[in-house]
């Protein structure tokens, strides 16, 4: 998870267009997201009453979320005074901007009055003044403080009339202050990485079996335990046990044609091996299956089960020899040998860093027990909105619509992810208070290097990639995600025992 970057120029929201005429309008406003700005374009339409960009226009059709509620142990304010005059010179500016856009019958272009600009554009005037003034002074503002925001701030009152003082303060969150005291002392188990004989066995022989094909057996024979029957069968639930929604099965036969059993098979019930062992092909046969409750097809699970079966035919796994033959179906591997020896290298890589990534999470949950701090909500609910978008994209992969996942609740998928961000905000926020204590960096080559590596799984030229990721700010992002990587790196191979 990525702190968000400095938010140090806040855009006003839709309520602060209501104008007040009185000079005492105070309530509480938000600042409303760079990309949902509103206000008058430097180069309005010519060619209508209002000039175009007067109007907020909405491409997306969410609704807009409300800011989080600010973690009081991380908020902090400022309070802002602008002079009067500042205010007048903002007014003033705006209204001729106005003038020289507005196109309203009955007045030439260009010529429309004061008075006339002012009473009809006064809620789109006064948000270009709150944006034209409130960004720069906030900037200041908190720089006079010495305090990064990171979070959008929340005006939480406001005070804006022509030739008065503008007034206003703004509620946002900073990163809490972490004592890390003794985090170099905080020891884990360094996993054993041997790739065992027995593992690379068992995963030869998964291959062996991935390319197995099946033959029919032509001799006139009974199954034996290691053959595939070919069976017809129809199954009938005993009367009165429901199905999961309730509903007797009985008059729900289950049916299959040409389902393949194989006899004394690990995945194969009991009752079927021993019914089938020693039948020939033709055969018919009753027999009843009492089901586990734990049995994973949930819908026989506990159910006793009246087959009728038929013995269509027999047929035999025959798996592919290990030669040099198979070794070239495999790839670009010459020989069975070069096969093996590269795919042991490959499985000791990956239990390597399978078991070290493990150790390495571990770790970084031993830093986030250890040392408790408070954490800014809305870096919380940046990484909830990551944790979901991550998910929809998998559901997306899986096919579900968009139309299914508008139907999603996501305040309960909220809600239930809330753990899980938090424990990894923290963890990445240690992370980084760590690299900061011990100087730990990203070095350009690192960084150009890991950008090449995206590029090439985008399968997309590495400056559009750049281009990309440089305009919604996720070069940053990936430099500090390296950096967290690169910190537990360094602690793992000095804390782990």
């Amino acid at each position: 998870m990525s702190p968000i970057e400095s938010t140090t120029t806040p855009q006003i929201g839709a309520d602060a267009q209501q104008s007040d005429e009185s000079g005492a309008h105070e309530h509480a406003q938000e600042i409303a997201p760079q990309e949902h700005s509103h206000g008058v374009d430097q180069d309005p339409n010519p060619g209508s009453e209002n000039p175009a960009s007067l109007e907020h226009h909405h491409d997306h059709d969410h609704d807009h979320a409300p800011a989080p509620t600010l973690n009081p142990e991380c908020t902090r304010q400022v309070d802002v005074d602008v002079p009067a005059d500042e205010v007048s010179r903002a007014y003033a500016a705006v209204v001729k901007r106005y003038r020289r856009a507005a196109r309203i019958p009955g007045f030439r272009a260009g010529k429309v009055p004061e008075s006339v600009i002012r009473r009809r554009f006064a809620d789109a005037i006064r948000q270009d003044v709150l944006e034209e003034i409130l960004p720069a002074q906030f900037r200041a503002a908190i720089e006079k403080q010495g305090v990064q925001p990171v979070s959008q701030p929340q005006v939480t009152s406001l005070h804006l009339a022509d030739g008065e003082p503008m007034r206003f303060q703004a509620a946002f969150e900073v990163l809490p202050t972490i004592d890390i005291t003794g985090y170099d002392q905080i020891k884990v188990d360094r996993p054993q990485t041997t790739l065992e004989d027995a593992e690379f066995e068992a995963e030869l022989n998964q291959v062996r079996e991935s390319h197995a094909i099946m033959e029919p057996v032509e001799e006139d024979r009974p199954l034996t335990d290691g053959d595939f029957a070919q069976i017809r069968f129809t199954g009938l639930v005993h009367a009165g046990e429901a199905s999961p929604e309730g509903e007797p099965e009985a008059s729900n036969p289950i049916e299959g044609d040409d389902a393949n059993v194989e006899i004394g098979g690990a995945n194969t019930v009991d009752a079927f091996t021993s019914a089938l062992r020693g039948a020939k092909v033709g055969q018919q046969m009753q027999f009843e299956v009492l089901y586990p409750a734990d049995f994973t097809e949930k819908r026989l699970a506990g159910k006793t089960v009246a087959y009728d079966v038929e013995v269509k035919g027999i047929r035999k796994k025959i798996l592919p020899e290990l030669d040099d033959a198979f070794a070239r179906q495999m790839g670009e591997y010459e020989t069975i040998d070069l096969f093996k020896e590269k795919l042991r290298e490959h499985m000791a890589n990956d239990k390597r860093r399978r078991l070290e990534s493990d150790a390495k999470d571990k770790l970084v949950g031993a830093f986030v027990e250890r040392f408790q701090f408070p954490v800014p909500e809305s870096l919380l609910q940046q990484q909830i909105d990551a944790r979901l978008e991550r998910g929809l994209r998998a559901l997306a992969a899986q096919g579900m619509s968009t139309e299914q996942m508008r139907n999603l609740d996501f305040t309960r998928l909220r809600t239930a992810q809330r753990d899980s961000a938090l424990q990894e905000v923290r963890g990445s926020l240690v992370l980084d208070r760590i690299a900061q204590t011990e100087n730990i960096e990203v070095t350009d080559e690192e960084f150009e290097a890991h950008l090449q590596l995206l590029a090439y799984q985008a399968r997309e030229p590495l400056e559009i990639l750049r281009k990309r990721l440089t305009e919604d700010g996720g070069l940053t992002r990936i430099r500090e995600q390296l950096r967290r990587e690169k910190t537990v790196d360094q602690l793992f191979d000095r804390l782990a025992a």
